[in-house]
This record gives structure tokens, sequence and C-alpha cells, in this order.
């Protein structure tokens, strides 16, 4: 007789994890470990915090036809490796481990930060901002260094120490490690906070386990569980549904809806028909070359189009309500977040939608202006989000000299800063309420006053992905570089014409020959736009050698004069003598020194030249990721 092979049933959140500290639930050996960015664990803590879904776990009953060599969750004790487990967890794993170590383990956890620097992290529960209804939860979950202190200015300045539990009472920082047995540290909390001028401190951690805290005791997870029936090819289609999955409903499927509702396609007004480009095609048209399937703005997505919209409701709100006279945490947020587009009326969509509309096309005006032409190229696609909102708002006056310095400046300490590589809501909402204040005489926004470039950072820059390298090479084009053989600047013409891109300098198969590894030649200071048929030249021989090719010439490539050839290296911040000596060491110092100038001019600041090392160690990137010339 035919039956089921899996059953579905909710599971305590403690329970699972115990299980996992006890071996009785692991994972099969051949599902490979991996670290979680601080971003997805600060996420996830949030949502359970909230009593969101976080999903659905997969486990696989053990003792039948199928079976794994199985191996307990990373941080579990050395106990858990001898435990024959009960069940082995198909999909989850990063969920689990994370909360794991997050919560249950009472260990620092190893994460990777979004400038990919590997770090030890605890996690706290910021109790104010946790209960204040106009602040995203995420901001409330923060992760201190291995010390449990904070600091800032190169490690000179203290911004919160949290290493003792006395300290974390005062900050009203609660610590996830104690998240399913918090009686101790209340005890310490209400001893500190002691004595009825201190009540209403003691009423605020109540509040905060009412609506926070028992949310993590409470917390129950959806199971589908194999048993031990199940054959080797279901459990091969399940590996492969849960690790290939479908789109997921995301904020424009549920505006769309809501749209519908009221009789309106948003879906048409962003793919179009038959009839009518959508803004999709519209935005992807923009400036598009004519040999090319997609213009800078193709990688616009629709939940980006309506975020812009959404700063413009949220500010007008914001602006009604100071009117009504109120203040403080009266005043509604300006956010872009997901919650304010679900929130976003059809009404204010299309009162902004082709001022918005607008302003992405201007942006992609000024992203050209500043030799960024191709989509691959684009050091932010979450960067274009304000740059649109900002120019909306301001209109025309982006063109004007002093604006458009202004604009550029915020732009590149943007890049160069990486502040737009994730968790970026918060950011793009200020930068569009701080850097149109600017423009009118007011401070200067965050984004510019708090970065400080790291000159030591040049040497790490070799991933392609990276938005800082990617910057480097739009510098070196928007200040004059010639191409070595045609001395052509690369202007938009030329930049597709001649199929441009970024090349090495001393070629990699060189460096190779003298034992030089990747991680010191791949770096952006051996590196420079140049056109195909140039680095064809270069090949694969040193510089002294390739000069003295290009000097030359030949039948097809009449010769350069060596003045001449002088004057397009150097545009390149390329010291001719150092490269004609093919001194490798030399030419990086030099370089580096020379295209740090260059970050310091564009976000009109000094880099940080001293000697104390940025937090945590390089992780080394993945076989996929790195560059292949």
């Amino acid at each position: 007789m035919a039956g089921s092979t899996f059953k579905t049933n909710p599971i305590d959140l403690l329970e699972l994890l115990e299980d996992c500290h006890r071996g009785k639930l692991q994972l099969p050996d051949f599902q490979r470990s991996w670290v979680w960015d601080e971003d997805r664990i600060k996420s996830l803590i949030a949502s359970i915090s909230r009593a969101f879904p976080v999903g659905a776990l997969m486990t696989l009953e053990t003792g039948g036809e199928v079976n794994f060599k199985p191996r307990p969750v990373e941080g579990a004790p050395a106990e858990a490796k001898h435990v024959a487990p009960q069940s082995l967890l198909l999909d989850g794993q990063q969920r689990m481990t994370s909360l794991y170590q997050v919560t249950l383990r009472g260990k620092v956890v190893e994460t990777v930060t979004p400038k990919n620097k590997k770090v030890k992290r605890w996690f706290y529960i910021d109790i104010r901002k946790a209960l204040d209804p106009t602040v995203d939860r995420e901001e409330a979950i923060v992760g201190v260094p291995e010390d449990r202190i904070i600091r800032t200015d190169f490690g000179r300045e203290v911004v919160l120490d949290l290493s003792t539990p006395k300290q974390e009472y005062a900050a009203l920082m609660f610590p996830l490690t104690q998240v399913f047995d918090w009686d101790r540290w209340q005890d310490g909390f209400d001893d500190h906070w002691r004595g009825e001028e201190h009540a209403g401190m003691r009423e605020t951690f109540r509040a905060f386990k009412r609506q926070v805290l028992e949310n993590f005791k409470s917390y129950r997870v959806p199971v589908i569980s194999l048993d031990r029936s199940t054959s080797k090819e279901a459990v091969c289609v399940v590996f492969e549904k849960v690790n290939t999955g479908g789109k997921p409903l995301d904020a424009f499927e549920l505006v769309t809806a809501m749209y519908a509702a009221e009789g309106h396609e948003l879906r048409k007004d962003w793919y179009g028909d038959d009839e009518h480009k959508g803004r999709h095609r519209r935005f992807a048209d923009t400036l598009r070359p004519a040999d090319s399937e997609a213009g800078i703005l193709a990688g616009v997505s629709n939940t980006d189009f309506l975020q812009a919209i959404s700063l413009f409701y949220t500010r007008e709100r914001r602006r009604e309500a100071e009117l009504a006279g109120k203040t403080g945490k009266e005043l509604p947020a300006v956010i872009g977040n997901r919650q304010a587009l679900l929130n976003l009326p059809l009404a204010a969509y299309k009162k902004y939608e082709k001022q918005v509309e607008h302003g992405f096309v201007q942006a992609a005006k000024f992203l050209h202006m500043l030799h960024i032409y191709r989509l691959f190229d684009l050091p932010y696609q979450s960067q274009i989000v304000p740059l649109a909102a900002i120019i909306a708002d301001i209109g025309e006056a982006w063109e004007h000299e002093a604006n458009r310095a202004k604009l550029v400046r915020w732009y590149w300490n943007g890049v160069f800063g990486e502040l737009y590589g994730s968790a970026v809501e918060t950011r793009i909402a200020r930068d569009f309420m701080e850097v149109p204040r600017w423009l009118q005489g007011g401070p200067e926004p965050s984004t510019v006053s708090e970065v400080i470039f790291r000159a030591d950072r040049l040497r790490t820059m070799r991933m392609r992905l990276s938005a800082a390298y990617k910057g480097v090479n739009a510098l070196l084009m928007k200040e004059g570089a010639q191409d070595f053989r045609s001395g052509q600047k690369f202007d938009h013409t030329v930049f597709f014409g001649e199929n441009v891109d970024i090349h090495h300098i001393f070629p990699q198969d060189w460096c190779k020959k003298q034992g030089i590894k990747p991680a010191v030649y791949d770096s952006i200071i051996n590196k420079t736009p140049l056109s195909y048929r140039t680095n064809r030249i270069i090949g694969g021989v040193a510089p002294s050698e390739y000069l003295a090719k290009l000097e030359k010439g030949d039948r097809q490539t009449p010769g350069i004069e060596r003045a001449r050839l002088d004057a397009y290296l150097r545009s390149h911040l390329i010291d001719p003598d150092i490269l004609r000596r093919d001194d490798f060491d030399a030419f990086m110092a030099d370089r580096q020194m020379r295209l740090l100038g260059l970050i310091e001019q564009a976000t009109g600041k000094p880099a940080y030249t001293g000697d104390v090392p940025e937090e945590g160690v390089d992780v080394s990137p993945d076989e996929d990721n790195v560059e292949a010339d």
C-alpha cells in the first residue's frame, strides 16, 4: 500500500539546538562547511526575535537505505562526534549552525564582514532599539569584537565597551548567549538598576522580555522529516530541489497584487506589453551602446525603483508631520526598506514615478561622466538608488558645477569607503536626506564625513568584482589615461570600439616566472585600463621587452617615439624609468603612492597611512571568483 515517507511537524527551536549540541541532530558529511556572513546572521536573529518565519528544515531519519556518514554541526562539543545521530539535517545547515553558535554554544562566533574579512563576533540585542517600533529590528542586532569592545579612529577611541556584565547592564545590551536562560542576567540587571529611581529601567527589561525574548523560547520551526524508508533516488531529488529552489515572492510581487485590487497593472508598467516598452526596457536602453544588449541602468530592479519612490513618499509624510507640530519619535522615519515598499500607496507611486524615472536616466549620464560605462564596471548597483533619488529631487541643479563636484565627491566616498556592499537601506535613506542639504550649504553627509581610506587597502584590491577595484579603473580613465598602443583616451566611443578592460602592467606569466605570488601581482596596483589589442602586444613578457616592441613597431603598427610612450605611461600614473628597469617592487611602491593620491583627490581627504592593521584577516577567494585573464 502506497503511503507518505515524510511528515511535517513544528519543533521548538531550543529543542533543535539542544539536539545539535548533543549530537542527536547532525549533518551529512558531504555537506561542505562554510561561514555565514555577519549581516545574514543578524537578519536571521532579527526575524526570530519578531517571531517571523525563517523557513522550514528538512531532516532524514537515520538507519535506513540511505546511509550517510554524519558529522556534528560546527562548534558542537567533541562528545557529539561519538553519538549516533537520530536524524541528519538535509536543508537548513547554515540557519541551525549560526543559531547554535550565537545562542547556545557560549563561545565567540567566527563570521565574515561585508568587506570579506574573517572576524570573531559576540552578538547582542540593543534593548532600546528592539523596543522602538520605528527602528528596523536588524539595526538592533549588534556584533562586537572578541574582546567585546567596539573602537573607532583606528583603535584610539572606545565607542562601546561590553567587556563585563555591569557594562552590558549599563548600556542596555543583552547578550544573545543568554537568550534561552536569562534569569541570572536579569538578576544582575535588576541589581545594577536597583532603587525606586530606576524602576523604569527594570520595567524596560520586562517589556523587552515579553516582546522579544519570549519569542525565542516559544519559537517553533516547521520540520519536514523524511523517514528511514526514503529511497536513495528520492533523497537525490530532494537535494536537487532544496539546493536549487525557485524565485521567492518579493516585495514587487506583493505590491503588484495590492495595486491590482485598485485596478492598476504594476507589472505592465515595468515589463511593458506588445505595444509599449516597459520601464525595465527603457532603463536597459538608456545610453546603450550600439553593439551592446543593455546600458548602465540594466541592473536596476523593480524593487530598486519602488525603493526610490518610497523615499519621496516617506519624506512627504515626515514633512506633513513636522507641519502638524510633531517632533522627535513622533515623526515618521524616511525609509526605503521592504516594509516601506509594502506600505507605498498607489497614489504616491503615480505621483512620483515619472520624476524618479527621470532621476535614474540622469544618474546614467552622471555615471558616464565618471567613465563608468558598463554594468560590469559599476562599483555598486545599490548606490544607483540614492544617486537617482537625489538627482530626481534637485532636478537640473545637479548639472551646476559646484553641485556636481559635491555629488562626485559623495559618490567616490561611497565607493572607496565600501559603504554600499550590504545592509544599505539605512544609508540610502540617510544620503537621500543629507546630500541635498549639503548641496544647499548644510553639513557634510555622513557618507563623506565617515570615510577614511586605508593606504594598505590598495594591495588587497584583487577581485574584479570589488567596488573599490572598479573605482580605481574609472578614476584612471577619468584622469585621461591613454592607451599604450594608440595613445587614445578612453572616452565612450574608444572604450567600446577598442574593447577596453583592466589588464596587468607586469604580465602575470612574467610574474609567475619570477616567483611573485598572485596575491601580490593581481592587486589593482598592477592593473590598468588597456584595449584588447594592446594587451595582446604586451603578451607575457617583461615590461622592458614589450615597451621596446611598441617603440619599434611592425608592419601593422607604426613605432612610437620613446618620449611619447613615456607620456602614455605617465597618464596611467606609471613611472616609465621604473617600468623599463623591470623593477617590480619599486613599481608597486611608487604606483601605490600615486594611486593613493588619485583616491585622495576623489574623496577630498587624506588616506590613513598608519600602521594599525585593519581588523580581521583576508579570506582566500573561491576559485570561481578569481580573475581569469
